[in-house]
């Protein structure tokens, strides 16, 4: 394969007999589709990362209804051919010790599943949580906590799981036995963390196990497919190698990554990968200098390894000491991404020294693909952001992309990015109601801005008592040891992850409905106390009443209808700023009790569903139940052009700037084209997003007109991928509430 500016001459290699590279990726393709549709028809809404998990064989399925990440019921596939062993009377089980053993016990039953047109062997079948029926051991008391946590509706770190990191260069340097020796010779000198080494090493036998299995099949399966044959026999010696020895060769790596990433995303839906192209770089340097690896095969691997996973990967981006890191391999990912056109969450750092051509080629296949891939990570602005915490610059470029929107240390810290959210509507709306209902108050917006401040820091006092909470029992409950394995500190101090095992514990805060609150501020200050079109207590009253007579109709078109943040230069831009830094003063100005740090952005995942339903009705003529606006972004329909430049400069201007990001969704015109001219265009939007200060942007290129039959019926476009926030999905496997919210984004946006 050519980079961009150079000619390839080279024609694509067979890669076995007759089958090309080209027509093995059409039919992994396509069983991906198939696998897709049979989730969709069984699990039914997935609104979440689609994950490469595949339904278990028709004999080995039970179906139940499991608890989702929004808090929402949906049907989950499990195996009936596993049952977990309980540690407690609840029926639950706790601990690494017990933990550890069960996930063993899932690995040694789990099917083997090898696809004879891919260069690597496996997938996951199951989601190891879904088994976990009590989810907190209730012997460990957090009521009166999270009671207060709901008073703001915040969302707590209590049970907050993966959201790190692991050190994958760490695996592949040892291998499973190198794991497994490491593991036998700390817990000779840390008696004390016996329950935590007997876990780690149940994983790793179980993986040893899985491995195993997997090589004894593709073995087999050699003679029931002779085109395949030399492949499947590929793959046994292969993996007969890899159950306990470390990676020699790409395709050994890729493979090696492959069981890991699979591991972890049963163990707790753990979907870093981190640095790929640097990660594989050594391998791929070594086997083509060999002559024994292609472009073309690398690709293919790569290929194999993501049609598995929509792992969270960062392309480019400097090293340590400041260098640009960009190098072939970072093309070649980002091609194989481009090939497959399935959801993925591939990143490329754009920055001051980043190499051009990949930002081109990247904008060239977003463009071209029109699924949300990839997307564009400010690499300059969060380094230099986590920098300001007081951290070096060095390990500030450690970092890299590891979740939807989130960044993490490999193997160094926990830091729980993501998981907590603080909802500034309900801060809002909790502020409202205590100055209306305080009599020796005269209600005005600088008392209402006064009650508002009083309650953040309330809220964020929860939030830090949370922390302290996770990090003292989340160990005791469910420990994280497939991340443990890949933290080279874990294992030499007997400690898991979230309680001491690594060096570094910047918890991450993010806050929500920034929008929400903006355009509340905004709208108060322009209709009640500069218009008088309202007074304080009919603003109530229509509030209680959910907008719901003919006069509270109108009222709330009149606030909706007022300044609106976005709209550029607005009372409700300058609100959004204002809301933006006293939050990130408050994240910042102490630590939680424990003497943690914390780091704000701005995110709310698809949590702005669920987080507006306990909302009552909010000034800027959202209606009781509905959805919050949607992270950093101003809501949709924020201006009447919904000019992309607009919202770019509107995200800039709120980010917290300390390395966690606040992303910004952007919904373009499907006209644009691939050509020069567009490609330079959405580029440029890009460059001007980052110089302005922005981490992260997000894009979709999407039809109105089939968006909306896809909304209408699903089944029809089985293959519409959409960026959703930090993640892309397909359209078809989204809630209707999920379609619904991207629907509304598009049509306004695009």
């Amino acid at each position: 394969m050519a980079l961009p500016g150079e000619t390839d001459n080279m024609t694509e290699i067979a890669a076995v007999g007759q089958i090309s590279y080209a027509d093995r990726l059409a039919a992994l393709h396509e069983s991906k589709q198939r696998q897709t549709f049979e989730k969709q028809q069984l699990r039914g809404a997935m609104d979440f990362d689609d994950h490469a998990i595949i339904l278990p064989p028709q004999e080995t399925r039970e179906t139940m209804l499991v608890l989702g990440g929004s808090g929402v019921n949906f049907t989950d596939v499990v195996m009936n051919t596993f049952k977990p062993v309980p540690n407690h009377p609840s029926g639950g089980f706790f601990g690494p010790r017990s933990t550890g053993e069960n996930f063993r016990r899932l690995l040694e039953v789990h099917p083997v599943y090898i696809d004879p047109m891919s260069s690597l062997a496996g997938a996951y079948m199951a989601n190891f949580m879904s088994y976990r029926k009590v989810a907190w051991n209730p012997d460990i008391d957090c009521a009166d906590l999270l009671k207060e946590h709901q008073k703001y509706q915040t969302v707590p770190a209590i049970g907050g799981v993966q959201h790190m990191c692991q050190d994958m260069e760490f695996g592949l340097k040892l291998g499973w036995g190198g794991v497994l020796e490491k593991i036998q010779h700390y817990r000779a000198m840390n008696k004390d963390s016996e329950d935590f080494y007997a876990g780690l090493e149940h994983i790793v036998l179980g993986m040893q196990n899985w491995i195993r299995r997997h090589a004894e099949a593709a073995r087999s399966m050699a003679a029931e497919h002779p085109t395949m044959e030399q492949n499947l026999l590929e793959i046994a010696a292969i993996n007969e190698h890899l159950v306990s020895n470390p990676p020699r060769t790409f395709r050994e790596a890729c493979q090696w990554s492959l069981w890991y990433q699979s591991a972890a995303r049963m163990y707790n839906s753990s979907g870093s990968l981190g640095r790929l192209d640097m990660i594989l770089l050594p391998y791929y340097e070594a086997d083509t200098k060999a002559g024994i690896l292609t472009d073309e095969e690398a690709i293919f691997h790569i290929a194999c390894h993501l049609v598995r996973d929509t792992a969270y990967i960062q392309l480019g981006g400097p090293d340590l000491q400041g260098k640009e890191a960009t190098n072939r391999l970072s093309f070649l990912i980002l091609e194989a991404a481009h090939r497959l056109r399935i959801p993925a969450n591939v990143g490329v750092c754009v920055g001051k020294n980043t190499d051009p051509r990949l930002l081109r080629r990247a904008v060239e296949i977003l463009l071209e693909d029109r699924c949300g891939v990839p997307k564009f990570l400010g690499v300059d602005n969060t380094i230099e952001g986590f920098a300001a915490n007081g951290f070096p610059m060095e390990l500030a470029r450690e970092r890299v992309y590891a979740g939807c929107h989130w960044l993490a240390i490999p193997g160094r810290e926990y830091s729980l990015m993501d998981i907590v959210k603080v909802n500034f509507a309900a801060i809002f709306e909790v502020a409202f109601r205590d100055m209306m209902s305080n009599r020796a108050v005269e209600p005005s917006v600088a008392e209402l801005w006064r009650h508002f401040r009083k309650h953040l820091r309330l809220a964020m006092d929860t939030v830090a008592k949370g922390y302290d909470f996770q990090y003292e029992h989340m160990h005791e409950v469910f420990p994280e040891l497939i991340l443990d394995l890949l933290c080279p500190t874990t294992i030499e101090r007997g400690l898991d992850a979230s309680n001491g095992g690594v060096e570094f514990y910047p918890f991450g805060v993010d806050g929500a409905a920034l929008a929400t609150a903006a355009d509340s501020f905004a709208a108060v200050e322009e209709r009640v106390e500069k218009q008088h079109r309202l007074t304080w207590q009919q603003l109530l009253a229509h509030l209680d009443a959910n907008w719901s007579s003919p006069e509270g109709e109108r009222a709330r078109l009149m606030m909706k209808n007022s300044s609106r943040f976005g709209s550029g230069g607005s009372l409700a831009d300058e609100w959004a700023v204002k809301i933006a830094r006293a939050f990130s003063e408050t994240v910042k100005e102490k630590t939680t009790p424990k003497g943690f740090r914390m780091i704000p952005g701005l995110f709310s995942w698809v949590l702005n569903l669920s987080m507006g339903r306990n909302i009552g009705a909010t000034p800027n003529g959202r209606r009781a139940g509905d959805a919050i606006s949607h992270g950093a972004n101003p809501d949709p329909g924020f201006r009447k052009d919904g000019a992309p430049t607009a919202l770019a400069v509107a995200v800039a201007a709120v980010q917290p700037g300390y390395g966690n990001t606040s992303p910004v969704q952007i919904d373009l015109d499907p006209g644009l084209s691939h050509t020069n001219e567009d490609v330079e265009k959405v580029s440029a939007l890009i460059r001007g997003h980052f110089e302005l200060g922005g981490t992260q942007v997000n894009i979709n290129v999407m039809n109105k007109e089939q968006i909306l039959e896809a909304h209408k019926d699903p089944r029809k476009f089985p293959d519409l991928i959409v960026r959703v926030t930090g993640f892309s999905a397909y359209f078809a496997s989204l809630s209707p509430q999920m379609r619904q919210f991207v629907v509304n984004r598009i049509l306004c946006e695009a």
